[in-house]
């Protein structure tokens, strides 16, 4: 029997603490005090990245995590959870959801979507997966070959999607509206009004990361827009 979606995440806040290795912050103890910061806050659930940071931050939360892998791969753009190695790794952490890429492009070795998600889906038939997709059609495909819940946290990032305006409200809405699966709101949520407006579209959660857990972004965000003096 598959595992039940968390009711703990319907109408909240997902915060993502993550931190590449080019960041001042990359340290899976690090995230792991954002994390248990973002759960006395008020976080409904986690996004978290790699096997390290998930393994301390299940230590001292006890909300649900969303977990990915993220990794560079010469031969596709696909970087989040792009191979069975990575599933293999999350579902071993025990996270309650797996995000994967969810879109249109090939994934490493040449493999599509549809070839990756057969074979994850068979190994892990009671695992939890969401799609991380840009586009409404990579949405309704995503559900219809069988992730579990669809994201949106990949428009504006694709190539093909750069345009859009973020967050992408219209994209939720019709999402929400046509594809039978939850949906979680995700990309370019940075106020409290955008949160509430994503909220309304009918997700289940709305994920936040840069604006909360970033502090570098954050202050690049303040000073590009108030036009103040940067450090020179």
């Amino acid at each position: 029997m598959k595992q039940e979606l968390p009711d703990k995440l319907k109408g909240g806040l997902i915060v993502s603490c993550q931190a590449l290795k080019d960041e001042p912050l990359h340290s899976p103890y690090i995230m792991s005090r954002m994390a248990y910061a973002a759960m006395e806050g008020g976080a409904a659930g986690i996004r978290a990245n790699s096997v390290e940071d998930i393994t301390e931050i299940r230590k001292i939360v006890d909300i649900p995590i969303i977990g990915i892998v993220k990794r560079e791969y010469k031969d596709s753009d696909v970087y989040i959870t792009s191979t069975m190695e990575e599933v293999d790794a999350l579902v071993a952490c025990g996270v309650n959801i797996i995000a994967a890429d969810g879109t249109k492009r090939t994934r490493p070795n040449g493999k599509s979507l549809d070839e990756f998600f057969s074979e994850v889906r068979a190994k892990y038939p009671d695992q939890l997966f969401m799609a991380d997709c840009s586009n409404y059609e990579e949405g309704i495909h995503a559900a219809c070959i069988g992730f579990d819940l669809i994201g949106t946290t990949l428009s504006g990032y694709t190539e093909y999607t750069r345009d859009s305006g973020l967050p992408n409200l219209d994209l939720m809405k019709r999402l929400v509206k046509d594809s039978g699966k939850p949906v979680i709101a995700e990309g370019g949520i940075w106020t409290p009004g955008q949160l509430k407006a994503a909220l309304s579209t009918g997700v289940l959660a709305a994920v936040v990361g840069t604006a909360i857990t970033r502090p570098r972004e954050i202050t690049k965000y303040f000073i590009t827009g108030s036009g103040c003096r940067s450090r020179e």
